[in-house]
């Protein structure tokens, strides 16, 4: 399929699928044991610092979910109460094109997709399951990076742009960790919305202790992603369940479900409590692969505490500073209107978080969400806009 549209496609949420080895074959000796596959019942696990996971049911990915499998649930709910098995369908054997940046060009110029952020997905869990040893994230997190950058590069052909992981515990080693990856292309970084563990416990990444790994945010130009990923949050909808199992995406779980947008909500709130936008102007931030809806509660909340507490925002009004510097990604089933009207066309992105099961299909189909507007407008958010914020 080639893109019929009258405009460029740069799709902010595309995936790829690691590989067994993309966690451990640039691993120091001395931490070789700390992530390994395990055979559970005839499955393939991982396991991180002794703990078998389960946050991702197959961590090999020999066998994924069909792109778009769950867009008709995500579109008109499960009023038939299907059970997950029945809502994923038959899996698929793993292609090419999920694995390696060669093919997964070809497979965008099917699809009609002219440049894409590509994020990992395996990466997602390694911050939370190593929070309690700084100098071991930061290890696995570099072996990545060094396993994306020998596969896919962190800019393909002026086409796909890699986003590296960069975690934040030793202020120190981030830098260093971004000087790197800069240095080999990296154009966008994926940092976790969630509070950054370390020596002295949990904290906000936008307190200033952090400022001067922002500050060589905005020297290096790139754009920090904050994608959805395991914010630690299902402990406290453990909490309230009385158990202790770890947050598991794919599964039914309602507690979860109620308060599935809230680390997204309260990674942006913070950045503009604990003040990281007001003292880095240059910074640019986007909301990935969260939808919107977080949003409007978010900003009424926040107009309410300014109002009472002007004090606490020096830099002036936090809901204006949102609005002004944040972009997000809204979900193809929310539509885009209300938040055009809230924040403005051009901080709106298009994301199709392809080839995941949540996504779409055919990336292409988030433009029919759009017929409503100008086509100058519809042109900033299916790739304008990040094309402005993604410079090379």
């Amino acid at each position: 399929m080639q893109n019929h549209l009258s405009y460029p496609l740069f799709d902010a949420d595309n995936h790829l699928y690691e590989t067994a080895e993309s966690l451990t074959k640039y691993l120091p000796e001395y931490y070789k044991d700390l992530i390994q596959y395990v055979q559970v019942n005839g499955r393939t696990k991982i396991a991180i610092a002794g703990q078998i996971s389960d946050y991702i049911p197959n961590p090999t990915f020999e066998v994924v979910a069909r792109p778009g499998a769950m867009e008709d649930y995500f579109q008109n709910g499960n009023p038939e109460g299907k059970s997950r098995r029945e809502i994923f369908g038959e899996p698929m054997r793993s292609i090419a094109a999920f694995r390696e940046p060669g093919p997964r060009l070809q497979l965008m110029d099917e699809l009609g997709v002219d440049r894409s952020l590509m994020f990992p997905t395996l990466a997602s869990l390694i911050e939370e399951r190593l929070r309690d040893d700084p100098l071991a994230t930061h290890a696995v997190v570099h072996a990545l990076n060094r396993w994306l950058d020998e596969v896919w590069g962190f800019n393909y052909h002026n086409r796909i742009f890699t986003t590296p992981v960069i975690t934040l515990p030793i202020v120190e080693k981030a830098v260093e960790e971004l000087d790197w990856v800069v240095e080999r292309g990296a154009r966008v970084i994926l940092v976790r919305p969630a509070p950054v563990p370390g020596y002295r416990g949990p904290r906000s990444f936008a307190l200033p202790e952090f400022d001067p790994f922002w500050h060589r945010c905005v020297e290096h130009d790139v754009l920090v992603a904050m994608h959805t990923s395991d914010s630690g949050y299902a402990r406290y909808d453990a909490e309230w369940d009385g158990g202790n199992q770890e947050y598991r995406p794919f599964e039914t779980h309602a507690m979860s479900m109620v308060n599935e947008w809230r680390p997204v909500q309260d990674a942006v709130a913070s950045w503009v409590i604990h003040g990281a936008l007001y003292r880095v102007p240059g910074l640019k931030v986007a909301v990935i692969e969260a939808g919107s809806k977080w949003l409007f509660p978010l900003l009424d909340n926040l107009a309410d505490v300014y109002k009472k507490t002007p004090e606490s925002f020096p830099g002036g009004d936090p809901v204006n500073l949102i609005k002004t510097r944040i972009h997000v990604s809204p979900f193809y089933e929310e539509g885009v209107s209300d938040l055009i009207d809230l924040i403005g066309v051009d901080r709106v992105l298009y994301g199709s978080d392809y080839p995941h099961p949540e996504g779409l299909s055919q990336p292409t189909h988030y433009a029919d969400a759009l017929h409503h507007l100008s086509t100058e407008d519809q042109a900033k958010i299916m790739g304008g806009n990040l094309s402005r914020l993604v410079t090379v």
